[in-house]
């Protein structure tokens, strides 16, 4: 399969701050890739070299089969963490001169794909408007349809679900995977690892400026096993009474019942049967580690010197990314 985008050996440095170290990844043509770790790890500084907005320092990268994305650019749909529209023009103005800057022939015909695609996210209308009146959640609707209205082989999304509510956020996700089955090759930019797992097929977690993982999501899963084992009883008095079952370290009581965490060396299927077999439950599964969970083992186990609730704490963090910080003090 062809790559859509190769980095071999990148790296990028803010004064004595290293935000990219030695970067090597590629991105198969056609695929849904999650770029994902904390605000500050080195994410949007990447993506900003992918899109030849920086440069980097040392290492070679190219896109689309060039030697940067300003050979590509037509063939490239990028909606960046900040946003950004043109506040005095009109919506439907602004989105047709962005199309015309991708390359895509003016007059009635574009015109219409642009009414089109407004009445898509329900915002048909707000095409006489001026950017500056709608809200941010409109505003970030308006950028991703100028991502997409001159058909893109390679779209790249940095916190695309930022200032959305659930009913868009499920909105945007369902456009997404639709251009994803067009063929589109996606790369899917959060620090929000959960949306970053319902969504893509290919993971890649950057910590510190570090690649930690890069896998194809079934593989995350099947390489790490269920190490907790989810249980409602039908009475809780049960679980004190039944004492600590073979395989279990200890009982944790959470929100919708108990979780039962595991011995280093249980087997999680032999330990399910014990626990059920020793208290009667309504409910009880194994529970697959979130990509979270996976995340906290990597970077915990590896040399960042960070506990699991500092790496939990920098996943919480607001939208503030410390890439921002770093290239506004260039």
């Amino acid at each position: 399969m062809n790559e859509a985008i190769i980095l071999e050996d990148v790296c990028k440095r803010f004064g004595s701050k290293v935000a990219v170290d030695n970067v090597t990844l590629q991105v198969a043509s056609g695929g849904l890739y999650g770029f994902i770790g904390p605000n500050g790890a080195g994410k949007s500084t990447t993506i900003r070299m992918v899109m030849s907005i920086i440069f980097p320092d040392s290492g070679r990268l190219s896109v689309l089969g060039r030697a940067s994305a300003v050979e590509s650019k037509d063939r490239i749909g990028y909606l960046p963490e900040e946003r950004g529209v043109y506040r005095k023009m009109r919506v439907g103005a602004f989105l047709a001169h962005m199309a015309r800057l991708k390359g895509v022939d003016g007059g009635p015909a574009l015109n219409r794909k642009v009414n089109d695609w407004l009445e898509r996210v329900g915002l048909g209308p707000e095409y006489s408007k001026k950017c500056e009146e709608l809200s941010k959640g409109m505003q970030q609707k308006v950028q991703f349809i100028a991502c997409v209205l001159h058909q893109p082989d390679l779209l790249i999304l940095d916190e695309p679900f930022s200032g959305l509510d659930p009913v868009n956020t499920r909105l945007m996700r369902d456009l997404f995977l639709e251009q994803h089955r067009a063929g589109v090759t996606m790369i899917f930019s959060t620090h929000h690892m959960a949306s970053a797992e319902a969504l893509c097929d290919h993971i890649i977690m950057i910590h510190q400026g570090v690649k930690v993982l890069d896998a194809e999501m079934r593989d995350i899963h099947a390489s790490h096993d269920p190490r907790r084992i989810a249980f409602r009883p039908v009475d809780d008095a049960h679980v004190a009474a039944a004492g600590r079952p073979r395989g279990v370290h200890r009982f944790d009581q959470v929100h919708q019942g108990w979780e039962a965490e595991l011995a280093p060396d249980a087997d999680p299927v032999e330990t399910l049967r014990e626990i059920s077999g020793a208290i009667p439950c309504t409910r009880i599964e194994l529970k697959r580690p979130t990509l979270e969970d996976i995340f906290v083992d990597i970077v915990t186990g590896g040399d960042f010197g960070q506990s699991a609730d500092e790496v939990r704490a920098a996943l919480a963090t607001p939208d503030i990314s410390a890439d921002n910080a770093q290239e506004s003090a260039r």
